[in-house]
């Protein structure tokens, strides 16, 4: 088993982290904060408890050889969301026949939310919210292992160079996780990254989102300024 080290913990956590990196980079960070910021993840990551000193020393360090995935930059700075409330999942055994009832019943509805997500043993629906309540009858008696409504999808279209572009869509998430709010589920579509969660809890994480995006922007906008001017 590889034990992963505080320096490699804090490089995986900067490296999802764009404000992080533009800080790091021109030179303004106060990396007591930072530590203070990254101390809770990189316990997590690690699984034990960290001195503050050594996670600061483990920032310094960060500095003088972090190089920004200016690539991962363009890929957020390119994004758009949009938001999607009134939906509905309900869960079951990923039987034949509940498959095949799926997707027979996904053709009913072409206009409709209708998204139908296959693991090895749970088949998953996440429909409209007047959609779902019609899935009971479709399916009969079948076994709902998970069944949950008011529920808000946010749909994140992103550049088509996001397919081969590692750390983009963890920077999607990170944002979400560090507001303490639960993904209910979530699928990668091509360009597009799908993330449900609660209604409660969709007009933070858009928010969240969009502040990601505007704010990757203005680094990427300020570094092409940058460069325009030295040529």
């Amino acid at each position: 088993m590889v034990v992963m080290s505080l320096s490699k913990a804090v490089q995986i956590l900067i490296e999802q982290d764009p404000q992080i990196q533009d800080s790091l980079e021109r030179g303004f960070a106060n990396y007591s904060a930072i530590a203070r910021l990254l101390k809770a993840e990189v316990e997590t990551f690690l699984g034990k408890e960290v001195a503050l000193e050594g996670l600061i020393t483990a920032v310094k360090r960060i500095k003088t050889s972090f190089e920004p995935n200016k690539k991962c930059q363009r890929v957020i700075a390119g994004s758009t969301i949009t938001l999607k409330t009134d939906i509905a999942k309900i869960s079951m055994e990923n039987t034949k026949k509940n498959s095949e009832m799926a997707r027979l019943t996904s053709i009913k509805y072409p206009d409709d939310l209708f998204q139908i997500i296959e693991g090895t043993h749970i088949l998953t629906l996440v429909t409209d919210q007047k959609i779902f309540n019609k899935v009971p009858k479709i399916f009969g008696n079948v076994d709902k292992i998970e069944e949950k409504s008011n529920l808000a999808m946010i749909t994140v279209k992103s550049p088509k160079e996001i397919v081969d572009t590692p750390g983009c869509i963890i920077g999607f998430y990170n944002q979400i996780s560090k507001a303490k709010i639960n993904i209910e589920e979530t699928l990668s579509c091509s360009t597009e990254t799908i993330i449900i969660l609660e209604m409660d809890n969709a007009a933070l994480a858009f928010n969240l989102l969009l502040k990601l995006i505007a704010n990757t922007r203005l680094i990427v906008n300020k570094k092409k300024s940058s460069s325009d001017i030295t040529q």
